[in-house]
């Protein structure tokens, strides 16, 4: 089978709800269709479907053209199949090839099929959806005033993107809620930003990656780089938060493993054709030079974000933790039709370099850690023994003040994150994730 251009990308689950349809999350190649020898087609199914189609033509209540009974037709065939295979008309074509570079119109929000519901799969960090409250797990029921029951998820979609700046209202069921959320939300063009970072405290860093693009490892490398400058010195250790990522360009997840690691397998895909089958390996190096990293996951983390966090765990680079991931492990490819439009179907599955599936099951933490929210007790600090009167002075510390003038006590030397807050203490993961670097980062100073 000879090969077009070819691109191959870890994309995002369902849909992306924006001003265009988005693409699944899965690994995806683009190919010219087979020119092979097609096999026998099945004369009997095919004289049923005829039939069908005529009675339609004939007998239904509306006159309906034949190119949306025959394109309705193909929907149906590669919507039961499975949730990622589908049929993308010629505008949707286009839209997917535009809509990977990392900008576009909607909502911010991953979106899949579940018993006829739209089902959140994440929403994306900075985006309306993010804003206005939605999360992930959320079953969408209706569309303004539409039910969405019996749409297919390509309408669903087309309901819900439009002009940037006008609002739609999502109805939606929350699991805990007593009845359902109505959300409204603003359209708007949405503008991604790969990777985020700073530094939670001396010699430890924080990485966030909300989506995975083209340019994701570069922008890894530099902040890699900031951090260091910021730090003044070699990081003891990294946080790096994929939460909510809902995946993104293949090879840029490749990159982001292969960024800390040295050698070995990444992931690896297997099929029933020969393209399908793909195996994906490091090269040397690694930019933090062997310092120990944890990886934060959750339901929301899928497909290339489970490569990555598969691929570290495998090689015993990283730590695990959070919360069980989406379990998107399946691979589809890209092929084109003669009308403009493409066929999307699932050709294979992807593996990490143990041989485990993630498909319908995903990464599974070293360590759970469930989502919760920290707070500063108001009791206010404890009665010590230096707040005792007439209590007996430290010797050392009587020496210190001869030397050196007494300094005043810091109230507040926390960092702060771009909302002004202490990232510690508004989130129990990544403190739990900080708090496990600085014990293996104590212990491996240890050993030296």
């Amino acid at each position: 089978m000879k090969l077009a251009t070819r691109y191959i990308l870890v994309l995002f689950l369902g849909m992306f709800v924006g001003a265009a349809l988005i693409l699944d999350m899965g690994v995806l190649a683009e190919r010219e269709p087979a020119k092979e020898v097609l096999a026998p087609l099945p004369l009997d199914e095919l004289r049923t479907f005829t039939e069908v189609f005529s009675r339609i033509k004939a007998d239904y209540v509306e006159p309906v053209e034949d190119k949306k009974l025959l394109e309705d037709a193909v929907q149906g065939m590669l919507a039961g199949l499975d949730p990622h295979s589908a049929y993308l008309d010629a505008e949707s074509f286009r839209d997917m090839r535009v809509e990977t570079e990392g900008q576009f119109g909607g909502l911010g929000i991953e979106v899949t099929m579940e018993n006829g519901f739209v089902k959140v799969v994440s929403p994306i960090e900075d985006t309306p959806a993010a804003r206005a409250g939605v999360k992930p797990g959320d079953l969408v029921i209706r569309l303004d005033d539409k039910a969405v029951k019996g749409m297919t998820l390509t309408e669903a979609v087309r309901v819900m993107r439009g002009k940037p700046g006008t609002d739609i209202t999502l109805t939606v069921v929350r699991e805990g809620a007593i009845k359902p959320l109505k959300i409204t939300l603003t359209r708007a063009i949405i503008k991604i930003q790969s990777v985020k970072s700073r530094l939670l405290e001396s010699g430890f860093g924080y990485m966030r990656i909300t989506q995975f693009q083209a340019g994701t490892e570069k922008g890894l490398a530099e902040a890699i780089k900031k951090l260091g400058a910021d730090n003044k010195g070699p990081l003891h250790g990294m946080v790096l938060d994929l939460r909510n990522n809902p995946g993104g360009v293949l090879n840029a997840a490749v990159g982001v493993s292969d960024a800390f690691l040295d050698k070995g397998l990444i992931v690896y895909t297997e099929g029933r054709v020969t393209d399908s089958k793909m195996k994906l390996s490091a090269t040397p190096g690694d930019l933090l030079n062997g310092a120990p990293i944890v990886i934060l996951i959750n339901g929301g983390s899928a497909s290339a974000s489970e490569i990555v966090a598969g691929a570290l765990q495998d090689h015993k680079r990283a730590v695990i933790m959070g919360t069980k991931s989406f379990g998107k492990g399946s691979v589809q490819t890209i092929i084109p039709v003669s009308n403009g439009g493409a066929l999307k179907i699932t050709t294979a599955r992807y593996f990490t370099p143990s041989g485990r599936s993630i498909q319908a099951s995903g990464i599974v933490p070293d360590i759970v850690t469930e989502e919760a929210k920290l707070t500063k007790s108001e009791a206010g600090d404890r009665l010590r023994e230096a707040d005792l009167a007439r209590h007996l002075e430290n010797g050392d510390e009587m020496a210190k003040q001869k030397e050196e003038p007494k300094k005043e006590d810091k109230k507040d030397d926390k960092k702060k994150d771009e909302t002004g807050k202490a990232p510690a203490v508004e989130d129990y993961q990544l403190q739990e994730a900080l708090n496990l670097l600085k014990g293996i980062s104590f212990f491996k100073a240890q050993k030296n």
